[in-house]
């Protein structure tokens, strides 16, 4: 019996042997058991309830955040794409989808006087946003979401408070194996023209010291003692990983296709030839280096998934 005959009924689509690589904003990694796109929230809820409890489940948006290993993955990926991105705003509030692009929801936002900007230049989407409590220019998703609605590992609906998420510096305490599906947020009010411009010049702060053009997650590592006493990150502290990597002599690391950024060294880049295991085994490199020169171990930012290719 397949897998997919192993799976529950439902009213989306199910793909074997998907190729993530496809998906991959490093355009590397690969295949997947199954791929399952949900139809909306009841269908994906219908499918956590009646799966196989054997079988593992990893929902995704767009895979901004992760090395899928050229392996591939073991059962099924969850894709939260169509039916789970709208975006709603009423009252000064933001009400997005998990799998709203952050460029798009602060535009969005914007548009109506909602400030949310710091989420301009953030790949990826608002799911994965929460779940890693993603910020830059000092604000954090931890700072504006009120509420956060949930599918727990069985199917049962849940709203969570920002309280109960328990943010902290790159991280959130969602439960085991709970699919985030919506997300409801409040920033300050503001002119729209004003958050617009303030956008623009955030893009063009970005692409004057970081590789924006390049096949790259973001930052790699995390800062250093990146977090104050409140739990909250601290981004005025003076130990960021770029200088620790730079001060190692990683700027412009290569192995293989895959190379620390010469423009920015927290970047890992894939140069167009790259294999999963070149991106992860550089970065391991840098780890590795930057413990020998100064004694500090740095912690991915990025999420390595999946089996490594047998040779």
């Amino acid at each position: 019996m397949t897998l997919i005959e192993r799976l529950p009924q439902v009213r989306g689509r199910y793909i074997a042997d998907r190729d993530m690589s496809a998906m991959s904003w490093l355009r590397t990694g690969g295949p997947v058991d199954v791929l399952y796109m949900p139809a909306d929230v009841d269908d994906l809820a219908d499918f956590l309830r009646n799966r196989p409890l054997d079988v593992p489940v990893l929902p995704v948006g767009l895979c901004s955040n992760m090395i899928v290993r050229d392996g591939g993955l073991r059962g099924v990926v969850i894709r939260m794409g169509r039916g789970f991105n709208e975006v709603e705003i009423a009252d000064g509030q933001v009400r997005a989808g998990c799998a709203a692009p952050d460029a798009m929801v602060a535009k969005r936002a914007a548009q109506q006087g909602i400030d949310l900007t710091f989420l301009r230049t953030i790949p990826g989407a608002i799911g994965g946003g929460v779940r890693m409590n993603a910020g830059c220019y000092g604000s954090y998703m931890a700072d504006v979401v009120v509420a956060v609605d949930v599918l727990l590992a069985d199917g049962t609906p849940m709203t969570l408070s920002a309280e109960e998420l328990g943010f902290g510096y790159r991280s959130s305490q969602l439960p085991d194996g709970a699919v985030v599906i919506s997300v409801v947020m409040q920033g300050a009010a503001g002119d729209p023209a004003a958050l617009i411009a303030k956008m623009d010049e955030q893009l063009a702060r970005r692409a004057e010291s970081q590789p924006v053009e390049d096949l790259s997650c973001g930052s790699t590592f995390r800062n250093p003692a990146g977090f104050s006493s409140t739990g909250r990150a601290d981004d005025v502290h003076d130990l960021k990983a770029w200088k620790v990597i730079d001060d190692a002599g990683c700027r412009g690391l290569t192995r293989g296709g895959a190379i620390m950024s010469p423009k920015h060294p927290n970047f890992l880049v894939n140069t167009g030839t790259a294999t999963s295991a070149d991106l992860e085994g550089l970065g391991e490199e840098v780890r590795k280096r930057v413990l020998d020169h100064s004694g500090i171990t740095l912690e991915w930012e990025i999420m390595r998934i999946g089996e490594n290719s047998i040779a």
